[in-house]
């Protein structure tokens, strides 16, 4: 029996403001790989269409951890969890299961194994890394339209120079993750 791989990457861990997402991907056979590369690699133009094209040739599912959930267990924790939950709910159970970064979600019953870079060098881990970061952008584009002075739609909540004048001169929102810096900082400045 064929060996059944599957990538999982998270995207948003260093963003400033939502969730974390995470995404799992196992290609089916007939997809080619040729463009298929770490989502921060390619414009957002790229991995639109190579997101559609990933999802129609391949098994995938999305993950993640919300606000409370990071600020309750760390941002570590809460992209393991997102991880965790993007592989449960996959039709399909993997023999080995790749991902990205030096840990792992705790789960039994799966064969899982990190890769330090792994969203550069193995075609399944770039390809959950695309759909990941479609679908956090797309819900971050979606927050912004209700808090247009802190430009998410461009920053996808990232700590810019522009969201950071923009939280000093209008605060912060109830989307903004209060155990980060400089959230954390500009709460309890002492």
């Amino acid at each position: 029996m064929k060996k059944i791989i599957a990538g999982v990457d998270e995207v948003g861990r260093g963003s400033l403001i939502g969730p974390v997402f995470a995404a799992v991907v196992i290609f089916k056979k007939n997809i080619s790989k040729k463009n298929i590369k770490d989502s921060k690699q390619l414009s957002k133009d790229k991995r639109n269409s190579l997101e559609k094209y990933i999802k129609k040739n391949s098994f995938w599912a999305i993950g993640s951890a919300s606000l409370k959930e990071i600020e309750k267990l760390n941002i570590l924790n809460a992209s393991l969890l997102a991880m965790k939950r993007s592989i449960k709910k996959l039709k399909l159970k993997p023999s080995i299961t790749l991902i990205d970064g030096n840990k792992l979600p705790d789960m039994t019953g799966y064969k899982l194994k990190s890769i330090i870079k792994g969203d550069q060098k193995i075609p399944e881990i770039s390809a959950a890394s695309i759909i990941a970061k479609v679908a956090r952008d797309k819900h971050i584009t979606k927050m912004s339209k209700k808090f247009t002075k802190y430009a998410w739609d461009k920053n996808l909540g990232y700590g810019t120079k522009e969201h950071l004048k923009a939280i000093k001169k209008f605060g912060i929102t109830k989307h903004h993750r209060r155990t980060f810096n400089p959230i954390h900082n500009i709460l309890s400045p002492n």
